[in-house]
C-alpha cells in the first residue's frame, strides 16, 4: 500500500516568531551558529514538490541572482498576477484545497510549503498542514513577518521530536 503524501512546512523563525524582517531580510538568521545543515539535506530527500507564494519566489530569485529554485522538484508558485509555466515552475491561483487533494492523490514524495506567511496562513485555515519542522533561532528581531497569522480556531499538534543543531532548536510537530 502506498503511503499518503504529507504536506510539511520546514522553516526557520526568530525566537519571537518571525520568518523575516519587515523588509524581507534574513540577515539575522545567517548570524546564528549552526552545526551541519539542521537536517535540510535529509528533509529534501523526502519531498518532490515545493509550494511557495509569489513574494517568496521573487525573493529567492533575487537572492539567487535569477537562478530558479529547486530545479529537481516540481515547483508551484501561488500568484494572483501570474499564471502558466516557466521552465519547471508552475504559477497558479488554484483553490488550495483542490490543489492539495490533487497532489496528494498522485504518486510521489511529500510536499513542502516553503513560504511565505500568507500562503501558509491559507494552508492552515484549510487545515492542510500535516507536519511542521520549525528551527528556532535564539534571536529576537522585534518585528517582521510572523510565521503564524491570527486564526479563529485551534489546531492541535503532537511534538514528535526536538533537537539542537548549534544554536538552533528544531521541533518536529505532527497534526493530531
Amino acid at each position: 500500500m502506498v503511503q499518503e503524501r504529507k504536506v510539511t512546512c520546514y522553516i526557520a523563525i526568530s525566537l519571537d516568531g518571525y520568518i523575516a524582517t519587515k523588509d524581507d531580510s534574513l540577515d539575522w538568521l545567517f548570524k546564528v551558529e549552526m552545526e551541519g545543515d539542521a537536517g535540510y539535506a535529509e528533509f529534501m530527500e523526502t519531498i518532490d514538490t515545493v509550494v511557495m507564494g509569489r513574494r517568496t519566489y521573487d525573493w529567492i530569485l533575487e537572492m539567487e541572482k535569477g537562478k530558479v529554485p529547486y530545479p529537481d522538484k516540481k515547483c508551484y508558485v501561488f500568484s494572483n498576477s501570474k499564471s502558466g509555466q516557466e521552465g519547471h515552475v508552475i504559477f497558479t491561483n488554484e483553490d488550495i484545497r483542490t490543489f492539495v487533494e490533487r497532489e496528494k492523490s498522485l504518486p510521489g514524495k511529500d510536499i513542502w510549503v516553503v513560504g511565505g506567511g500568507n500562503l501558509l496562513h491559507s494552508f492552515l485555515k484549510e487545515k492542510l498542514i500535516d507536519e511542521f519542522l520549525i528551527s528556532i533561532a535564539p534571536t529576537m528581531i522585534g518585528q517582521g513577518i510572523p510565521l503564524f497569522q491570527e486564526l479563529d480556531f485551534e489546531t492541535e499538534f503532537t511534538l514528535k521530536s526536538a533537537q539542537q543543531s548549534g544554536q538552533f532548536t528544531q521541533m518536529h510537530l505532527v497534526r493530531k
